[in-house]
């Protein structure tokens, strides 16, 4: 019986070792870079993000939020509405950052908004899925920041 029990305890151990270990692992190819903005969705700029799968792209440019909102490299941030909850993604392609060194904006797919596009190697990444890949040659998911709504105001930030 106690050695049932030791056998117990150290499959409890292993497996919660690979747990803990595996959540120090990032997949975050793109540098770190100051990301702190809130947006409202009242502004008819980004009205559709009101519903499921609507996405937009904002910038520093945007509602002069500045660098804030700027992303790695410039490129900016792209926004996308779940079922009950946002999800904000830098715009820069980790796999042409990773293979090629370069800084490639992805864009959003235009006949699903749900879906971004990278120009370059045509890596179409799941925006409701956070970020991952879904076909092409990327192996690396999009850079993910944190985003809270709070009645009508999404805050996004790293």
């Amino acid at each position: 019986m106690a050695s049932v029990s030791k056998i117990r305890l150290f499959f409890i151990t292993v497996a919660l070792a690979i747990t803990l270990g595996s959540c120090n692992k990032k997949n975050d190819v793109i540098p770190n870079t100051y990301v702190n903005f809130t947006l409202d969705l009242n502004d008819p700029e980004f009205v559709s993000l009101i519903g499921f799968g609507g996405s937009i792209v904002v910038g520093s440019s945007t509602n002069n939020w500045g660098l804030g909102a700027a992303g790695y490299d410039g490129n900016g941030i792209i926004i996308c509405s779940g079922d009950e909850e946002f999800y904000a993604y830098d715009r820069t392609c980790p796999h042409d950052y990773v293979v090629n060194s370069v800084s490639i904006k992805v864009n959003i797919d235009p006949t699903n908004s749900m879906i971004a596009i990278c120009p370059k190697c045509g890596t179409k990444y799941g925006l409701t899925v956070g970020g991952t890949p879904a076909s092409g040659v990327g192996r690396y998911p999009l850079k993910n920041y944190k985003t809270r709504q709070q009645g009508n105001y999404v805050t996004v930030w790293n």
